[in-house]
């Protein structure tokens, strides 16, 4: 096994971890604190989700022997930036990441369930998708206007990063960012050992509150956009690059780990796409059969990082809080155009996923249930009578 291993997976494996870290850690953090964790929690939430998908990226690509990475659920923390305070704070929170994981390992365990979600059609799901985004997506024009000598200096990293390569934009906003707390900020606060958010976070469980509101309107979507948005590109990656992956499998592993995170305020974990991208070709090794030493490099990697969630939250709960969301948002604007792009790429459906992408974005709620819910059960709706109106059509112009 040692003896798989190569220079090449080694910085490839180093590089997917800073890509994918730096790319949506600020995600999570404005996640956790959009739903009224504390900036403890938020700092407990970071530390287990990270140590959750390094654990995961060293033990899963081991068994597999593929370059099977996980990552934490980037749409779902979004998605959760995207979410007011519940009625029951951050307990009500924890208790639908709860529901999630339940709802990942009983996909694991039903195939037809796994068939479903997988049948739910793209261009609804991309909708969802980018309804559930958008309104992070709006953060760096925000901050723009409220803070514009500290978020400028950032979008330039991050544009400069864009023209050279698409994967380095995130990284050079993030230097950015790290420059402009050091220069611009006053961190006094975050430096001082008394601070509530030690290098390493306590792990407190956080009491669940559960209800049929926050199941229906957050545990529900962040499993829809988690499968839709992670899991199955994460799984399509692994199979383009000719790799056997059994799926069934995969999502108990991946829901096992996340029900385990989830009492901590841990969001869930799945299968990277992005970032398995990065080491499933040959960059990683030209012998397919060692790339899978890349996917150990990154776990072992985000196990390192999950020691530096204290540090971290501290450092952003210091800066603006539109600083915070404004990396977020940038992090967010790939998967924004992505999800446009592939939503409407069927002319003859695009009522249905307007409606879905409309509905979602919106922030209504109807009878407690968020707009995410609603925007996919009417979207559905429409697609499938609009399909059966079209088939029909077509059927009779054939028989005349």
């Amino acid at each position: 096994m040692l003896r798989d291993l190569s220079l090449s997976a080694v910085y490839m494996g180093l590089l997917a971890a800073f890509v994918g870290y730096s790319a949506s850690f600020a995600i999570l953090l404005a996640g956790l604190t959009s739903v009224g964790a504390t900036e403890q929690q938020a700092a407990t939430g970071l530390f287990v989700a990270a140590l959750a998908m390094g654990l995961c990226s060293i033990i899963v690509p081991l068994l597999t022997r593929a370059p099977s990475a996980v990552a934490w659920s980037t749409p779902g923390a979004a998605f959760l930036a995207s979410t007011a305070v519940l009625p029951g704070g951050f307990g009500e929170a924890v208790g639908a990441f709860i529901l999630c994981a339940l709802m990942i390992i009983v996909t694991g365990l039903i195939p037809a369930l796994g068939r479903v979600v997988s049948n739910i059609p793209k261009p609804i799901a991309n909708a969802l998708l980018a309804g559930v985004i958008l309104k992070l997506c709006f953060a760096p024009a925000l901050a723009l206007g409220s803070v514009p000598l500290l978020v400028l200096p950032v979008l330039i990293a991050w544009l400069i990063g864009l023209s050279w390569n698409k994967l380095a934009a995130m990284p050079l906003a993030v230097v950015a960012l790290v420059l402009v707390l050091v220069f611009g900020v006053d961190l006094s606060s975050a430096m001082q050992p008394g601070s509530s958010a030690n290098v390493l976070p306590t792990l407190a469980i956080v009491p669940p509150v559960f209800s049929l509101s926050s199941m229906i309107s957050v545990a529900l979507p962040i499993y829809l956009v988690t499968m839709a948005g992670q899991n199955i590109p994460g799984f399509a990656v692994l199979e383009l690059n000719n790799y056997e992956t059994k799926r069934q499998p995969l999502l108990r592993q991946t829901g096992y780990a996340s029900l385990l995170i989830a009492p901590f305020g841990g969001v869930a974990v799945n299968m990277s796409s992005i970032t398995a991208a990065m080491m499933s070709g040959e960059d990683a090794h030209p012998d397919r059969r060692r790339r899978y030493w890349a996917a150990v490099v990154s776990g072992i990697s985000y196990v390192a990082l999950a020691f530096a969630a204290g540090t971290i939250t501290r450092f952003a709960a210091a800066a603006p809080p539109e600083l915070i969301t404004a990396i977020a948002g940038l992090a967010l604007i790939p998967a924004l155009v992505s999800a446009f792009n592939r939503a409407f790429e069927n002319s003859q459906q695009l009522e249905a996923p307007a409606l879905t992408f409309i509905i979602a974005a919106s922030g209504m709620t109807l009878f407690g249930v968020s707009g995410a819910f609603w925007g996919l059960v009417i979207g559905a709706t429409i697609w499938v009578v609009k399909s059966f109106t079209s088939g029909r059509a077509s059927a009779d112009r054939e028989g005349r």
